[in-house]
């Protein structure tokens, strides 16, 4: 039986950003270093901007039980306001888990055997939140070179199929016939088709109840390749049923708790997709800034593809 452990064992990236004696909790997003960001930049050619994120909406796919979709109050519509002159306002609230629709975890999300990224205690979680690798440390954004990668296109198909495990071996045979080289600290985007397949049918229990998604000899691949972050158009970046009998979400488990990668998900590839497919360049300026929400354990975010 594969073990998860000791792959993450073997890719672990605790230490590797400490300094001064002040442990690190921000993880792969260290890769994204200014000279990064800036060679990044010179992917804008036609100032093209995609929007990955899907809506806030009541219409979402999740539907529970674990997360539900956003749930919008009017709080003040106008009726019945009497302020000197012409003026009304209308507000409003929005409840929502803080990985509802376009996400990215947090380095607090997932951990086992009760320790976190780089070694803190799990028990620093609190129900007043994270006080370690929580999403505000990411608080100057996630943004640099994205590049997509569509193995759904590669495959031929509209979407791939739930438990269908995507390999390092089809990561590579994409980039080949793209044309696509990965470079050090990019934001890889997994194309599986899992969002189109959402937007065809409607259907949100089939979208949760499994899906596409990287298996984990992926984790080898984006340790290799000095990827800064990972995302996807599934709703848990990885495969799913997974590969190891009686554990869950173990790619998770190792990028999150061992390799301290932060993961995007629910996004939306397609218009992004069908231009790349178009122009046959993949790689694109992204922008994915979370929500410095304290404390928090993931955060919204609505990425900007910019080409």
């Amino acid at each position: 039986m594969t073990d998860f452990r000791e792959i993450g064992k073997r890719l672990s990236n605790w230490g590797r950003w400490d300094r001064d004696g002040v442990k690190d909790e921000r993880g792969t997003t260290n890769l994204l270093t200014p000279d990064r960001i800036a060679q990044a930049a010179q992917e804008i050619v036609r100032g093209q901007v995609f929007d990955l994120g899907i809506p806030f909406g009541s219409d979402g796919p999740q539907r529970g039980p674990f997360r539900t979709n956003p749930k919008l109050l009017v709080s003040e519509t106008g009726e019945g306001q009497r302020f000197p002159g012409a003026f009304r306002y209308a507000d409003d609230y929005v409840f929502m888990p803080l990985q509802s629709a376009s996400q990215w975890d947090a380095l607090a999300h997932v951990y086992y055997d009760d320790l976190l990224y780089n070694g803190f205690p799990a028990s620093s979680i609190t129900p007043h939140g994270a006080t370690h690798c929580a999403i505000d440390k990411q608080a100057k954004g996630i943004t640099g070179r994205g590049v997509l990668i569509d193995v759904a296109r590669h495959r031929g198909v509209d979407w791939m199929m739930p438990g269908e495990v995507i390999t390092p071996e089809d990561l590579d045979a994409a980039c080949e016939k793209q044309g696509t080289t990965v470079l050090p600290g990019d934001i890889v985007a997994v194309r599986t088709g899992w969002r189109k397949k959402f937007l065809d049918d409607g259907d949100a229990a089939a979208f949760m109840a499994g899906e596409p998604g990287l298996g984990l000899a992926c984790c080898d691949w984006l340790h290799r390749h000095d990827i800064a972050a990972v995302c996807s158009d599934n709703w848990g970046v990885e495969v799913s049923p997974g590969e190891i009998d009686g554990e869950m979400m173990p790619v998770h488990m190792v990028l999150i708790r061992d390799m301290g990668m932060t993961l995007g998900e629910i996004l939306d590839f397609e218009e992004l997709a069908d231009d790349c497919a178009r122009d046959g360049r993949y790689s694109f300026f992204l922008s994915a800034p979370p929500i410095k929400f304290r404390r928090g354990l993931g955060s919204p975010t609505n990425p900007l593809a910019i080409k």
